[in-house]
């Protein structure tokens, strides 16, 4: 991880925003991070502010600190509930297969346990098909929804660039579910007949070292990198988010990167009935900004907004742009 961070050139000047709230000057223990129960777990969770609830999911391996761009901005409004999920950060890591609906439920669980009632909730990447399901299945506990550099996870990468296939060790375009694996019929290892989670569930069992091995063609490295479109962000933020992925564990996020295949939304969508905001970055680079459109057609009276040159990662390069359209969007009747 040392040559990572050795990529940073010496002299280089960090804005003074770039992390919020300032480093304080001499190093204080961590405070104690509350934690609750939920579905045989603990999850770990902030709130921050006063106000309505507001959820807040984040991308595939962030955690509840990788809200710093906007916490600060919409605690002043809102009553801010982020937390790290399952297999991420100080929450629990059990080894076991889940997949997207069981973060939904994961999510609800949490909020009964804040006897929170109704939220608005926000989604963003990964944190957006999860926010999906939430949605789909407990419509009576979502008031507003914001999904935001995500799809359904029906589509195909027609429209990624050669560099990020070849991030996930495949050099030809193929469908999505065939970038993390060839085939959802049937495993590649002993040709046995599977389908969906029934597949998933069945290569992790019996073919774990395989799997494993596979991940190391995974170049994260790669990955992370096309997530920003801005030099500065490349520069400084891909050694930190390289240092909590090996701190979290390379097994973790590939449960997560296993959650998602085999779930979809697209023949559910019309089943959202919060109104819903959908963001994206006009040079995404992870989601095809079509398939984002895409999915904004397809919930009823969605509001669409593109923000120009935005990549994945526009909470982040574009905070200001983003933040707004959030909070006018929250705070409109």
């Amino acid at each position: 991880m040392l040559s990572n961070l050795e990529r940073i050139p010496q002299g280089f000047l960090v804005p003074d925003d770039i992390m919020s709230p300032p480093k304080p000057k001499v190093l204080r223990k961590e405070k104690e991070v509350p934690k609750a129960k939920v579905n045989e777990i603990n999850i770990a969770y902030d709130v921050d502010g006063q106000g309505e609830p507001l959820v807040l999911l984040m991308g595939l391996g962030g955690t509840r600190q990788s809200w710093v761009f906007q916490k600060r901005t919409f605690s002043k409004h809102f009553k801010v509930i982020t937390f790290d999920s399952r297999g991420i950060g100080k929450s629990d890591k059990p080894d076991e297969p889940f997949t997207i609906k069981t973060m939904a439920d994961d999510t609800i669980g949490l909020m009964d346990r804040l006897d929170i009632d109704k939220a608005h909730v926000l989604g963003v990447s990964h944190g957006g098909r999860v926010a999906q399901e939430v949605a789909i299945n407990y419509p009576e506990r979502v008031n507003k929804l914001v999904l935001a550099s995500t799809n359904t996870g029906a589509e195909g990468v027609d429209d990624l660039p050669p560099e990020m296939l070849s991030a996930f060790g495949r050099k030809e375009r193929a469908s999505q579910s065939d970038i993390i694996y060839a085939g959802m019929k049937k495993c590649t290892i002993c040709q046995e007949d599977h389908q969906g989670k029934e597949l998933w569930e069945h290569m992790w069992a019996a073919h774990r070292p395989q799997m494993l091995e596979w991940a190391k063609v995974i170049d994260f490295y790669k990955i992370i990198s096309l997530g920003f479109n801005k030099r500065f962000y490349r520069i400084f933020i891909l050694p930190l988010a390289l240092l909590q992925l090996k701190l979290g564990g390379i097994k973790a996020h590939i449960r997560l990167i296993e959650a998602t295949v085999g779930n979809s939304t697209l023949d559910r969508l019309h089943l959202i009935e919060a109104p819903t905001l959908v963001i994206l970055g006009t040079e995404d680079k992870f989601c095809p900004p079509r398939s984002i459109e895409a999915l904004a057609t397809k919930i009823p009276n969605a509001k669409l907004v593109k923000i120009e040159g935005g990549s994945h990662n526009i909470l982040v390069e574009m905070r200001g742009r983003f933040n707004k359209e959030v909070l006018d969007f929250l705070r409109e009747n």
